[in-house]
């Protein structure tokens, strides 16, 4: 079998199959029972959705567009009860979205489901074929299928009624192409021996997104975390994301609307324990008025808070220039990649390498690496990787116990 380029491999489908599918809104309850029915009976359907989160803390959900291969039906999800819906979209063997990480988002929130295991993201798919991880829809399209659509109202008031001509237009063809993009890659992903990878990460992702949804509020710092901050810093880091939380779900306002990332940063680094000196960062001059002396409390009450109480401190972080195993590594990579065909940069994110450095420095076991780590990857890092970081773990170990790599 020759080697696949990593390009975005050309397609042809029927165009006209697809621009002849109708349109039918779904605005009542008998209209809805009878999707369901329609979705209960099928073995794969393409979504997207609509929504407004602007200005709120819980997304609006405006519309929803799914193709079951015989039309294309926009939700207004507003209108309806979808409890039964969101059930029956859990039962479908396959679940076809393009970059689904904010649907599912939506889709964990209203549901109130399980993670879900049947999901494949075809912008996966097409990362694994071209090498591309974040090629967008239309770009996808345009560059498999030869097929342009206008994404010109992406951002424009999807509560409105009726819709504008050119907002159906562009929430119809969301879906419209999607179940035949996705055919053909999943297609191509079989003819070259990766479509279980594809459907594997698939399902990895919308099990962390699944994890974000329903982390708790005493956790959420964790995704703001900087290896300058020491353990009080990181108490009022804590504490200050758990205020920020119950805030803005309370008053139903973006978290970025009470305190910045770029402020919260300023105020965990400087500590600063009256009005005068909260002042000196960027927050929001309202905020600052309105509940500028809570934040000032919080702040006093992490620093006179006992050692014991303070959350710990996260793994060490690798940060060096000097990296001598990085030509061993991309050897491994490259040629694990030529050998089944999957892209070099999807094999080992760099997000799962300071993972990889942990265990070998403090002899840790395979099964506390990432989930995604030990699929199809497990074989790769355990009878390769692993063994080629091993005789570096000396130097891992002084980078990663030195201040100044780590700080």
């Amino acid at each position: 079998m020759t080697i696949p380029t990593l390009e975005f491999p050309k397609f042809t489908i029927n165009q006209a199959a697809c621009d002849g599918l109708p349109t039918i809104w779904v605005q009542n309850d008998d209209d809805l029972y009878a999707l369901i029915d329609e979705i209960d009976a099928s073995d794969v359907v393409a979504l997207d959705t609509e929504f407004i989160k602007r200005t709120t803390y819980y997304p609006i959900l405006a519309l929803i567009q799914i193709n079951t291969g015989n039309a294309i039906y926009l939700i207004d999800a507003p209108k309806l009860d979808l409890t039964e819906f969101w059930q029956a979209l859990a039962e479908v063997p396959i679940m076809v979205w393009y970059a689904c990480g904010e649907d599912l988002g939506i889709f964990y929130l209203l549901a109130k489901c399980p993670p879900l295991t049947n999901i494949f993201d075809v912008q996966i798919g097409v990362a694994y074929l071209s090498g591309k991880l974040q090629a967008g829809y239309s770009q996808a399209l345009n560059e498999m299928l030869g097929i342009e659509i206008d994404k010109g109202e992406s951002q424009s008031n999807w509560l409105a009624r009726p819709l504008s001509y050119e907002q159906e237009t562009y929430a119809a063809n969301d879906v419209r192409y999607l179940l035949k993009l996705y055919e053909v890659v999943r297609t191509e992903l079989a003819a070259r021996g990766i479509l279980n990878c594809v459907l594997e990460d698939s399902n990895h992702y919308a099990r962390e997104l699944h994890t974000i949804q329903n982390q708790p509020d005493e956790m959420l710092y964790l995704d703001l975390l900087a290896p300058i901050y020491n353990r009080r810093q990181l108490g009022v880091l804590q504490q200050l994301t758990i205020w920020r939380e119950a805030l803005a779900r309370a008053t139903n306002e973006p978290r970025s609307f009470i305190i910045s990332k770029q402020a919260l940063r300023e105020i965990v680094q400087d500590m600063p324990d009256s009005i005068k000196l909260l002042a000196r960062t960027t927050i929001n001059r309202a905020v600052l008025r309105r509940y500028g002396n809570e934040i000032v409390r919080i702040i006093c009450q992490v620093k006179n808070m006992p050692d014991g109480n303070l959350p710990a401190l996260p793994p060490p972080t690798y940060h060096s220039k000097s990296k001598p195993f990085k030509n061993d590594l991309n050897d491994i990579i490259n040629a694990y990649s030529q050998s089944h065909y999957i892209p070099p940069n999807l094999l080992l994110k760099n997000r799962w390498m300071n993972d990889l450095l942990v265990l070998v420095a403090y002899d840790g076991l395979i099964e506390e690496l990432p989930l995604e780590l030990l699929g199809y990857r497990q074989s790769l890092i355990t009878n390769n990787i692993l063994p080629a970081l091993r005789p570096y773990k000396e130097h891992i170990l002084e980078v990663l116990n030195t201040p100044e790599y780590n700080h």
